[in-house]
C-alpha cells in the first residue's frame, strides 16, 4: 500500500461548493486498461515480460503516487498517476496495434536497435508508463526529471529483457526520448516517441484532460475537458487509425484541438492517424435540461485543422 496520501482537489468558490465534480473512484478504468493491454501485449513476449515487471516495481509505484501528490495535491491538477499511466498504456497499444497491421514501419526495427516488433512495442509501451514520473519532483521540466528517474527504473529492468549490453542500451535510449519528448517540448523524431505523446493526449475523458483547469471557476477549460465523454481507437477511413471522441457539448472542441490534435499534426504519426470528434445526444454534462446548443455536429482532422464533417458544422 502506498504512503503517499492525495490531497482531494477543492470544488468550491466563494465558501460554496459547485455542481461540477470528477468523478472519485477510477479503479474499472485502470482494471479494463490493464487488461486491454495485457491482451494486446500477448503476442509479443519482451513486451509482456517488461508489462509485469513495470507493474511489480515498487520504486516505481513510489514515483506514480508521489506525482499524484505534485500534481492533484500540490498544484491542483488533474490525474499523472499509475491510473494514467494504464489508460494512456492502453491507448498506445490500441493504436499501435493497428499501425502494424496496416504495414506502419517503426524506428526501433528500422535503426536495427530492435530485432523485431516485440521491441518496438516494448518501447512504446515502456515509454508511455515512464512519461509522467518526472513530476514527482516538479511540474516544471517534468520531463527533463522524468529522463533522469527513468534511466534508474530501467538500469534495473531492462537487463531482465536484454542480455546483450549494447542493445539495452539502444533500447533504452529509445524509451528515453519517449520519456523526453512527451509534452512535444522538444517535438518526438521516433514512432514510438510520437505514440507516447498523442496516447497522452488521449486521456481527456470527463475531466481527465491532459491541460490543467480550475474546477473553482466556470471558463473554457472546465467547461470542455468535462465535455468529453469517450475517446475510442477504430480504424480509420482512408487512415489506419482514426481517434474517435464523442462529446456531450460542443465546447468539448477546444480540448480535443488543444490537447490532442496540436500534439499529434506535429509528430510522424500525422501520415497515419486522423481524429474525428462528435457531439452525441445522450450525453448531458451539466444539466438535465438538454439546453446545450449545438453549435457542431462532427468535425475531423484533415490537412491539419479540425474541419466540419460534410461541410456541415
Amino acid at each position: 500500500m502506498s504512503r503517499i496520501k492525495i490531497i482531494p482537489r477543492s470544488v468550491a468558490q466563494n465558501g460554496k461548493a459547485m455542481a461540477l465534480a470528477l468523478p472519485k473512484d477510477y479503479t474499472d478504468l485502470a482494471v479494463r486498461a490493464h487488461d486491454r493491454v495485457v491482451a494486446l501485449t500477448q503476442p509479443h513476449p519482451r513486451t509482456a515480460a517488461m508489462y509485469d515487471l513495470v507493474m511489480r516495481d515498487v520504486a516505481l509505484a513510489a514515483h506514480w503516487n508521489l506525482s499524484n501528490y505534485t500534481t492533484v495535491g500540490k498544484l491542483g491538477y488533474n490525474d499523472h498517476g499509475p491510473i494514467h499511466a494504464q489508460v494512456t498504456a492502453s491507448y498506445a497499444m490500441q493504436m499501435m496495434t493497428l499501425l502494424v497491421e496496416a504495414g506502419v514501419p517503426f524506428d526501433v526495427v528500422e535503426s536495427g536497435a530492435g530485432d523485431s516488433l516485440d521491441d518496438a512495442f516494448l518501447v512504446t509501451l515502456t515509454g508511455i508508463l515512464l512519461h509522467d514520473i518526472g513530476n514527482s519532483l516538479h511540474r516544471t521540466n517534468h520531463e527533463a526529471m522524468g529522463v533522469i528517474l527513468a534511466e534508474r527504473v530501467l538500469s534495473r529492468l531492462l537487463p531482465n529483457i536484454y542480455p546483450d549490453i549494447e542493445q539495452q542500451t539502444l533500447i533504452g535510449d529509445f524509451i528515453l526520448s519517449a520519456v523526453q519528448c512527451h509534452d512535444m517540448n522538444p517535438a518526438p523524431l521516433f514512432m514510438e516517441g510520437a505514440l507516447v505523446a498523442v496516447a497522452d493526449g488521449c486521456d481527456m475523458t470527463k475531466g481527465r484532460a491532459r491541460m490543467p483547469f480550475d474546477l473553482g471557476k466556470i471558463d473554457i477549460h472546465a467547461v470542455s475537458a468535462l465535455s468529453i465523454e469517450e475517446v475510442n481507437i477504430k480504424v480509420g477511413q482512408g487512415m489506419p487509425v482514426e481517434i474517435e471522441v464523442l462529446m456531450s457539448n460542443s465546447a468539448g472542441i477546444f480540448q480535443v484541438e488543444q490537447t490532442l490534435v496540436s500534439k499529434l499534426i506535429k509528430t510522424p504519426l500525422a501520415k497515419y492517424v486522423t481524429v474525428r470528434a462528435t457531439v452525441v445526444d445522450g450525453f448531458d454534462a451539466f444539466d438535465h435540461h438538454g439546453t446545450d446548443k449545438r453549435i457542431i455536429n462532427s468535425v475531423m482532422l484533415k490537412d491539419g485543422r479540425l474541419q466540419p464533417v460534410n461541410g456541415k458544422a
